[in-house]
């Protein structure tokens, strides 16, 4: 049970500063000079460790979890900030795992009331800054530092850090970072800093020569992950991929390896050459991890960062599994993966946000799925029936439910034991489904 204080301070947070993840492009703040303003008020809290900075369209998130882990497991006391949260706003705000106390959140939204400069922040400037000076308290070693949108313009673009992380690039929030794939990774790339060198996750014709011609203009050392590791097969075992990669060494040899990643989702088959190649980076930038502590670090990424929502298995007969994937870019990957899975008949609860384009990812879902169109509990979802007029256009057959809740009785109750059912389309989708589940392993 939360604290009376701690629900009331996030009450007042929500209140008074817009956020982007409730309602949308109008809690928006694009550039620095509020986070500028913040840094100086608090005495530049990111500037007492080391950091690490992770944008991308996708990937960010397990990508930034996973090179946090592989730090904790090497002994680094390490800060963890990520957004949105899908359960509890402590979720976004982490020291080796572990969720920032109330307590801390408490103390921060009053010393802000009270001291903050004469600006308005939006909920995300504010709450960042929550994270780094809990991370200056909590005396962490170094912090990685997820972007939450974009990269030149993003609030967390006030810090240098080490290692800059590029996951990849596809079509998302447009009407902020521009209509075609360049476009965007020129806002991403923005986040390249002089000498800090600069890890791109995948490759792509569109958008490469914008990162080189960015890394050589500002002086990045780049270097594109899969130039450095190459993944042969992966295999799921236990809810852990076994990833056959081959690594090409700096003499010009090339080492064949297996790693057991905690991370079992289509999209880690990505995800897992970009963190391999961004902690070769560190280690040539100073930092010490051993291969054993690396291996320890990428099994046990859930277990010690806490990642939820990632293909994650909530129950069993009939198997129900979540995921957070919600643009075209992840949503194919997570259509490919769903064919894979064995099960007698599939049932896929889905909503989405206004912002996501649904007539470009449905289609990409599989047509003989029941489907449950639903909306989440926020300003930002597509409402149910037009949700299932989308679906409809796309030859996606189900019926429509006012809620979350709603919508996953109905597939628990037509769902056999030998079925599957899907949850997704949305963080907040997510969100309400998980503490539905929360007795149930």
């Amino acid at each position: 049970m939360h604290t009376s204080e701690y629900i009331a301070a996030l009450n007042y947070l929500y209140d008074h500063y817009a956020a982007f993840s409730r309602i949308g492009a109008s809690a928006l703040n694009p550039g620095l000079e509020n986070s500028l303003i913040l840094d100086s008020w608090l005495k530049h809290p990111h500037q007492a460790y080391r950091t690490i900075h992770v944008a991308g369209t996708n990937g960010k998130g397990s990508t930034s979890h996973s090179i946090a882990s592989v730090l904790q497991s090497a002994g680094y006391k390490v800060g963890l900030y990520t957004s949105p949260h899908l359960v509890d706003f402590r979720e976004r705000i982490r020291v080796d795992g572990q969720m920032i106390d109330e307590a801390d959140v408490v103390r921060f939204v009053e010393r802000a009331k009270k001291e903050m400069p004469n600006i308005q922040p939006s909920f995300f400037e504010l709450t960042m800054m929550m994270a780094f000076d809990y991370f200056r308290q909590q005396k962490v070693d170094v912090a990685v530092i997820e972007v939450g949108l974009g990269g030149r313009l993003d609030s967390t673009n006030i810090i240098t850090p080490d290692l800059s992380v590029v996951t990849n690039i596809g079509l998302e929030h447009t009407q902020f970072l521009g209509n075609t794939l360049a476009a965007i990774a020129a806002e991403k790339a923005g986040i390249m800093k002089q000498g800090v060198p600069v890890v791109i996750g995948e490759k792509h014709v569109e958008t490469d020569n914008v990162f080189v011609q960015k890394a050589a203009e500002v002086g990045a050392p780049l270097t594109f992950a899969q130039d450095v590791y190459t993944l042969v097969s992966a295999e799921i075992e236990c809810d852990l991929m076994a990833a056959k990669l081959t690594h090409n060494t700096a003499d010009g040899y090339t080492e064949e390896d297996t790693i057991l990643y905690g991370l079992s989702g289509l999209c880690q088959q990505k995800n897992i050459v970009t963190v391999l190649a961004a902690i070769a980076k560190l280690k040539d930038v100073g930092y010490s991890i051993s291969g054993e502590q690396m291996r320890s670090g990428l099994r046990k990424v859930v277990s010690q960062t806490g990642l939820i929502g990632r293909w994650q298995k909530l129950s069993a007969h009939p198997d129900v599994i979540i995921d957070t994937g919600h643009n075209a870019h992840g949503v194919r990957l997570l259509g490919e993966q769903l064919k894979q899975q064995k099960y007698n008949r599939i049932h896929i609860v889905w909503g989405m946000a206004n912002d996501k384009q649904p007539e470009n990812v449905m289609p990409l879902l599989p047509t003989e799925a029941t489907y449950y169109f639903t909306r989440a509990n926020v300003e930002r979802a597509i409402p149910e029936d037009a949700m299932q007029q989308v679906g409809l256009g796309a030859g996606l057959q189900g019926e429509k439910y006012h809620t979350v809740q709603q919508a996953i009785e109905a597939a628990q109750r037509a769902a056999k034991p030998t079925d599957l059912i899907f949850i997704g389309g949305s963080n907040f989708v997510v969100a309400e489904a998980l503490p539905l589940f929360q007795n149930e392993k």
